[in-house]
C-alpha cells in the first residue's frame, strides 16, 4: 500500500457540500473525467485510528467517521474560516505532535485541522523520499 487514495461518504446535498469543502478548504471537488488531474497533496504525516464505539470523539452518537487535514498555519486558516463565518474551535494547547483547530461541516461532519509540530514534517518527508 502507497497511501490513502480518497475518502467518499454520503452526503444530503452533494454537490452544496464539495463546493463548500473547496471554498473553505481548498479541497477540490472530483474531477469531471478521467483525463483530468486529481487533487494531488503534499507528503505529510497520516493518522489511521479506529476508535471505540461508545468514543465522544465524534460529538454525535449517530456519527461514525472524521476526517482531519493537515494545515501549514493553523492560526491563518482558522482566520480563514472564521472570516467566512465558519466556527472554528482551537486547542489552546501544544502537543508533542502539533497543534489542533475543530469544526464542522454545513451537514454537521466533524473536522479537525491539524498543523503538525515541525519534526513531525522532517520525520514524513524524509521517510517518503
Amino acid at each position: 500500500m502507497t497511501g490513502i487514495g480518497g475518502v467518499f461518504f454520503r452526503a444530503r446535498d452533494p454537490e452544496a457540500l464539495a463546493r463548500w469543502y473547496a471554498e473553505h478548504l481548498g479541497v477540490p471537488p472530483p474531477p469531471p473525467t478521467y483525463d483530468d488531474p486529481d487533487w494531488r497533496q503534499e507528503a505529510g504525516p497520516t493518522v489511521w485510528a479506529p476508535m471505540p464505539g461508545d468514543s465522544e470523539y465524534f460529538g454525535r452518537p449517530e456519527q461514525a467517521w472524521s476526517i482531519n487535514f493537515r494545515v501549514r498555519d493553523l492560526d491563518a486558516m482558522v482566520a480563514q474560516l472564521r472570516r467566512a463565518g465558519v466556527p472554528v474551535e482551537t486547542d489552546p494547547e501544544e502537543y508533542p505532535n502539533g497543534r489542533f483547530a475543530a469544526t464542522a461541516d454545513p451537514e454537521g461532519n466533524p473536522i479537525q485541522l491539524w498543523q503538525p509540530a515541525q519534526d513531525t514534517w522532517r520525520e514524513s518527508s524524509a521517510s517518503h523520499r
